[in-house]
């Protein structure tokens, strides 16, 4: 049985590469289609890690534990979502595996005012050192530098927010914050920086000052959010499902950092779709250059297979030879293309794509195509499955062909 399946194999084999031309033909269809798949899916996958972590240094940290409900309401009335005793909460997450650091920070909405007109913005009281080692190459100071724990009464303002006051370093403002109950409180702030991430609208608005300065402004030594980042961002997902269990029944709540960008959850969206559509029209010229090439290859053998079927073949082993070549020229098809394709996306990779700012965002940055074993194994099943589909409908025509008609084809 095993000799005689060989046999077939071996047969079958010969015949894809009888015609070496159409061969080719065939394998540079099938290795180019999958060589796209494994390029644009390592393109749009670098997107999603590189915006993915532009947010997470830039903004919102991997994980965030907040009291329950503030997510919602929490800029509405800050006031009533504060985690009173912090520290104890950020001793039990920084004992935590996979846990790099853990930063308080104090959400709060104000008026900035520049001694001639005002500008709404949204702030953060944030630990300046433990910020700067988060933020990275993610968020780039283009006036003056990065706020400092040394900066009792300094401020970094947004691009937008420096352009809209015509505000530089050194320049000193006055922040006005409501509190509970309609009370108000101001301080004055020297604009040490002007930062640029990569998003506009958040570029703005925002302003940070130091923890201890939002302290003063809210009259509080609570905190809005803990902010958790963690050593590998793949941990996200499990280390929030363990920070979730470990603070269950306090009222408070773990969000991750997915959850938190509603620009990300649309773009990965956007893309998804996109690349669904991609995959679709190379599966379909795939589909059609190997069915028309088969079709020729068929074509050409008709007498072949009528004289197989005098001689006793029966028709369905017609039909499982011609599916076995498929199966074996969409295999090797595959397999060139995943060559093709990882070489590729190697060599670009070394070079690197310089990629102008995403709608709405303020930052360009270099893309790479990124090699995923699980992506290459889906772009090579595609393009073997496309191979086999390709086929089945010329097997079962040059299986249900009559012996007469196949031994006269061609005179």
């Amino acid at each position: 049985m095993k000799s005689r399946f060989l046999e077939n194999l071996l047969y079958a084999l010969r015949n894809v590469f009888r015609q070496r031309a159409r061969a080719f033909a065939n394998l540079l269809a099938i290795g180019l289609g999958v060589a796209g798949l494994i390029v644009v899916g390592g393109f749009v996958q670098d997107i999603f890690v590189q915006l993915g972590e532009a947010i997470i240094h830039g903004q919102t940290g991997h994980i965030q534990v907040t009291r329950q409900g503030f997510q919602k309401g929490g800029l509405r009335s800050p006031d009533k979502f504060l985690i009173e005793y912090p520290d104890t909460i950020r001793a039990q997450l920084s004992g935590m595996q996979g846990v790099s650091s853990v930063l308080s920070r104090i959400n709060f909405t104000g008026t900035l005012n520049n001694g001639k007109r005002d500008l709404g913005v949204i702030g953060e009281g944030i630990e300046a050192d433990l910020e700067s080692s988060l933020s990275g190459i993610y968020v780039r100071y283009i006036g003056g530098r990065a706020l400092s724990d040394k900066d009792k009464y300094g401020i970094v303002i947004g691009q937008g927010v420096a352009k809209s006051l015509n505000l530089e370093p050194g320049d000193h403002i006055a922040l006005v914050v409501s509190l509970a109950e309609g009370a108000v409180n101001t301080l004055d702030f020297e604009i040490v920086g002007v930062f640029q991430t990569f998003s506009k609208d958040f570029d703005a608005r925002a302003v940070r000052i130091p923890l201890s300065a939002a302290r003063e402004l809210m009259g509080s030594d609570a905190v809005h959010k803990l902010v958790v980042v963690l050593k590998q961002t793949e941990t996200s997902d499990a280390i929030a499902e363990k920070v979730t269990a470990m603070l269950k029944g306090s009222g408070n709540e773990v969000t991750l950092w997915n959850e938190l960008s509603d620009f990300y959850a649309k773009t990965i969206d956007l893309y998804d779709r996109q690349f669904g559509v991609l995959r679709l029209i190379i599966l379909m010229m795939v589909l059609l250059s190997v069915a028309n090439t088969i079709n020729m290859t068929l074509f050409e053998r008709t007498r072949e297979f009528g004289t197989a079927m005098a001689i006793g073949g029966r028709p369905s082993s017609i039909f499982r030879l011609i599916i076995t070549e498929g199966v074996l020229i969409g295999a090797c098809g595959a397999l060139l293309g995943i060559l093709l394709g990882v070489s590729a996306a190697w060599v670009i990779s070394a070079i690197g794509i310089p990629m102008p700012p995403p709608p709405n965002a303020n930052l360009g940055y270099t893309a790479y195509i990124r090699v995923e074993p699980f992506a290459i194994a889906i772009a090579g099943l595609i393009g073997w499955l496309a191979t086999i589909l390709a086929s089945i409908l010329p097997a079962r025509r040059a299986s249900k062909i009559s012996i007469v008609d196949a031994l006269r084809h061609g005179l």
